[in-house]
Order: C-alpha cells, then sequence, then structure tokens
C-alpha cells in the first residue's frame, strides 16, 4: 500500500480509503448495502490488513447507523494508525437547524458524530456539500473553533464547485481560519468532469482529492456489459440514481476497454478503473465501499496494479471529456502559457 500527503498537510493517507455507506442498511442507504456490526468488523479488518488507515463515513449514512457501527467495531479504542474520516450538513432532523453549514449545525452534528463513533477526534471532517444559504465566513469560523477545540484535525469539502471552493479559501486566508486540506469527489472513467475545474483547483491549491463512487455505483466494475441485463446484487439493479448516465454508449465503449485491458492482464475491471484513478497526479485516495467481502479484496488489490503507459492511453483516449468554452477558446489561443493546472484537462488536447 502506498501512502500520500493529503494536501498541503503533513497527514500520510492510503491510496485505498474504506468506505462505509454499506454500513447500517437504513433508510435509502438500504440501496447501497446493510452489513451490520460482525459482518462490519470482518471488513475493517481486512480493509486495516491490507495498509489501509483511512475509514470514512457521513453522519447521513443510515441516519447515523454508520458511525454508530464504526463505533461498536472500533470499540471506543482505536487500533494503531487508524484515522477517521466523516462529513455533515444534510439533515438529520426534523428542526429548522438540523441541516446545512451553519455553525449551530455543524458544532451539534460533529458532538453527534464524536459520541456515536466513540471517539474524542475527528481526523478528517467534510462539508458533505454546499450551502449557499450560510455564510461561508460562519460556516469556516465553526470549523475552525472545532479545530483548535481539537475535536477535528483536518477539515475538507466535499461536491463543491470549483468557485465554492476558491470563496472558502479566500475567507479562511482572510481570516486566518484553518483552510481545506481535501476535498472529496465523484470522479471516473465514466465521469471526468472534476477535470474542467476541481482537479486544476487542488493542483493549484494544495488540496488533496479523495474520489467516492470510483466504480460508478459498479457500472465499471466489468459486471455490467453492452446490450445485457443488469445483474442482482449491484447498486443499479436496486435503483440506486447515481451517477448520471448521459450518453450510454460512451459508457459501453469505456467498459469494453476496460475489460479488455483487465483480461490481458489477468485481473478484473474494477481492478483497472481504480488504478487509473489512483495513476492520475491529482488523485490522493479511492474511497471503495462494497456489499461483499469478495468485492472490498477485489478493490484492495488495485493498490498494487500499475497501468503501462499504453493502457493508460488506450482508457484516456476512450474517455476524454471533450472541451467546454473557455477551455477550447484557451486550447487555441493560450497554449504558449499554460500552467501545471491548466495542463490537467488541456494536456491530451494540444498538439504533440
Amino acid at each position: 500500500m502506498e501512502y500520500r500527503l493529503l494536501g498541503r498537510s503533513g497527514l500520510k493517507i492510503s491510496t485505498v480509503t474504506m468506505g462505509t455507506m454499506t454500513f447500517g442498511g437504513v433508510g435509502w442507504a438500504k440501496a447501497t448495502g446493510s452489513q451490520d456490526v460482525a459482518e462490519a468488523s470482518r471488513l475493517v479488518d481486512m480493509c486495516l490488513d491490507a495498509g489501509v488507515n483511512l475509514i470514512d463515513t457521513a453522519d447521513v449514512y443510515s441516519s447515523g447507523a454508520s458511525e454508530e457501527i464504526i463505533g461498536e467495531v472500533l470499540g471506543g479504542k482505536r487500533k494503531s494508525g487508524v484515522m477517521l474520516a466523516t462529513k455533515a450538513r444534510f439533515r438529520m432532523g426534523d428542526g429548522p437547524n438540523d441541516v446545512g453549514s451553519s455553525r449551530q449545525h455543524l458544532i451539534e452534528a460533529c458532538e453527534a458524530s464524536l459520541r456515536r463513533m466513540k471517539t474524542d477526534v475527528i481526523d478528517l471532517y467534510q462539508l458533505h456539500e454546499w450551502d449557499g444559504q450560510t455564510p461561508v465566513e460562519e460556516t469556516m469560523e465553526a470549523l475552525d473553533t472545532l479545530l483548535r477545540q481539537g475535536k477535528v484535525r483536518y477539515i475538507g469539502c466535499s461536491n463543491f464547485s470549483g468557485w465554492h471552493i476558491m470563496k472558502a479559501l479566500g475567507v479562511s486566508k482572510e481570516h486566518n481560519y484553518q483552510r481545506f486540506v481535501s476535498q472529496q469527489i465523484h470522479y471516473t472513467l465514466e465521469a471526468r468532469d472534476a477535470e474542467y475545474e476541481l482537479l486544476p483547483v487542488s493542483i493549484d491549491q494544495g488540496l488533496g482529492v479523495l474520489v467516492w463512487s470510483p466504480l460508478a455505483a459498479g457500472l465499471l466494475s466489468g459486471k455490467h456489459r453492452r446490450n445485457q441485463a443488469t445483474p442482482e446484487g449491484t447498486r443499479q439493479f436496486a435503483g440506486w440514481p447515481e451517477p448520471p448516465i448521459r450518453d450510454e454508449n460512451r459508457l459501453w465503449n469505456i467498459v469494453d476497454v476496460l475489460v479488455s485491458v483487465a483480461e490481458s492482464r489477468g485481473v478484473s475491471a474494477a481492478q483497472v478503473a481504480l488504478a487509473w484513478l489512483i495513476g492520475r497526479r491529482a488523485v490522493t485516495s479511492v474511497v471503495i465501499g462494497g456489499r461483499t467481502e469478495a468485492q472490498f479484496r477485489d478493490n484492495l488489490a488495485a493498490a498494487e496494479l500499475t497501468l503501462t503507459a499504453e493502457e493508460r492511453k488506450r482508457l484516456d483516449d476512450v474517455s476524454v471529456p471533450p472541451l467546454l468554452y473557455p477551455y477550447w477558446h484557451q486550447r487555441n489561443t493560450a497554449s504558449d502559457r499554460l500552467s501545471e493546472a491548466d495542463l490537467e484537462l488541456l494536456a491530451p488536447h494540444l498538439n504533440p
């Protein structure tokens, strides 16, 4: 297992993070899985034995049950080197202040997460989504308070746009608050939208990148193929709505190449899809999940798979995103003065 620095922090995390949305199976999260304490304990041990040092969850997963199960599994005692990441922002009650990124909600949510996970500190506390109704100054001040109180060690965001991130970083700099060290985003071979803004801002601003649903809810596992029925036991079979598929023919073209590369290497298509992400320079870690031990075991093996330059080119070519404005204009008129952040998107579109 490789360990990478999380953004500009001195914290090193494994290139594979354990995701726990499948713990609990309450409400909407039941479509992803429903592992109890015993099952979760076996999965946690498997991941830790493989070298994973970060477990990711959120208060909204199974209405807090995921965090509670983590607390039971770890028994109120941190195993050596294990770190916990969680998130807050979504609704956790019926009251008018039981949602959002206000100081009121974030501090209550953090303290509730600490109780559920039976821990004194959260290693990475992440805003789960943008809140356009709360002043960013209030949100960042609340996070800074939690940091200074020792309840959290690092902060990050998830599902923000590029301008949301820059606004938050600007507020942190202006008021001398602690800044985000990372963002958690959706990014796959099929959905490379993050290359327009989110990966460039990570490179430019020194943010780590954690990737959620790196197999697109199983669409890139190799189990889903062109003109075949959706297999049982997958999120798509259960009606999971994410990610949206805008071009089905493109998806199957990507899967065809994934399967071809996988067969030539004697590995699963899922491992190839994960290895492609891990090999992207802006990516720090991929958050894996699964309904079964076999899925976790297969995903963990991706940490040891290195794709060749030719294999990466095949995958890049079949999935490269089109240039939207202003990027096609920058390619045509600004290619002589591009930064490393610019090239994250534009490099494949420039003449050699």
